[in-house]
């Protein structure tokens, strides 16, 4: 049996969605819904799926078993609320929303439904991620320095701190959520940020956190959209006798041995796209991030986000005391 699935968003991550999806023999995506009815015919065009200008129309009309939330940061809230009632398992697109508020009251609105979510921090399923693990596993992190030193995405919603949160939730929210993964839980720190003249739209355009981890590790991240593309994107990390830089695509290995790179040989959207189809259909559990997991990433990124525009200070609810 075909699992069908309705996607909302069809802008470049909805896309890419739809493309790894469409690759599964079990699945259909049947409607893909827009607030620009021409681009959800014409991303639904792709894969024979139907096109609404709206997604009350798609979840009114079609019969899913799940659902695809692929919208900007200020439209999250209303459509997973309605598929919450509908009890559809959701994969989310990160970051969970342009605030706090938002992500914590569908939080607790999908734990009491003990509904299934996955949410698309991607770098979860990178191999090349999970190998630098494997090594930190013997000689833990004591340091972190993450970048994401870029462009400003050509849309208009970006650059406007109450629709996207700014660079740090919208884009740089997977360094943060790759260094929790690799070193584990933030205390508490500092950020501070800065618009500069000629900036794009509201948002802080440079930014810079320093945090301590529960373990003792400390950390720097630093994020700009300043730039004319990808400049530097990637966490580096410094263990006794180890170093490592990790980026989307491969992984490069300091040690008594030298230095060498590792590609990765994984997808790693298609993997989480497969995690997630795979647990929907009841055939295994992969899902890495689920939406509580999500959670705490997007409750770090928000108070960065905050601190680096006001008194500084990162502060974190029910954090670990340091050590």
């Amino acid at each position: 049996m075909s699992t069908r699935i309705g996607l909302v968003g069809a802008g470049y991550i909805g896309g890419r969605h739809l493309e790894s999806l469409s690759a599964h023999e079990e699945v259909r995506v049947v409607g893909v819904a827009d607030l620009r009815a021409d681009r959800a015919d014409e991303l639904a065009a792709r894969v024979g799926a139907r096109g609404y200008g709206a997604w009350e129309e798609l979840l009114d009309t079609e019969e899913l078993d799940a659902l695809y939330v692929c919208v900007p940061p200020h439209g999250h809230g209303a459509v997973e609320n309605a598929a919450i009632d509908l009890g559809l398992p959701l994969f989310i697109e990160k970051p969970l929303a342009a605030d706090l508020a938002t992500a914590e009251r569908l939080a607790a609105r999908i734990e009491d439904a003990e509904l299934l979510t996955s949410v698309g921090y991607h770098w979860r399923y990178l191999d090349s991620g999970e190998r630098a693990r494997d090594l930190l596993a013997g000689a833990p992190a004591r340091m972190v320095r993450a970048a994401w030193l870029d462009k400003a995405p050509r849309v208009d919603w970006w650059a406007r701190q109450s629709q996207s949160g700014g660079q740090t939730v919208e884009q740089a929210t997977h360094l943060f959520d790759v260094a929790r993964f690799l070193v584990g839980e933030v205390t508490g720190g500092c950020a501070v940020g800065s618009r500069s003249p000629g900036g794009p739209g509201d948002i802080l355009d440079v930014c810079t956190a320093v945090l301590r981890f529960d373990s003792g590790a400390i950390g720097s991240f630093s994020n700009s959209c300043l730039l004319p593309g990808g400049f530097r994107i990637g966490v580096e990390l410094v263990a006794p006798g180890l170093g490592l830089w990790l980026t989307e695509h491969r992984l490069v290995i300091t040690d008594a041995d030298g230095d060498r790179s590792i590609d990765r040989q994984v997808d790693p959207i298609a993997a989480e796209d497969r995690a997630f189809v795979a647990a929907v259909r009841g055939e295994g559990n992969d899902v890495r991030v689920p939406y509580a997991e999500a959670l705490r990433t997007h409750r770090l990124v928000t108070s960065v986000a905050a601190a680096a525009a006001g008194d500084g200070v990162v502060t974190l609810p029910n954090a670990p005391a340091a050590r």
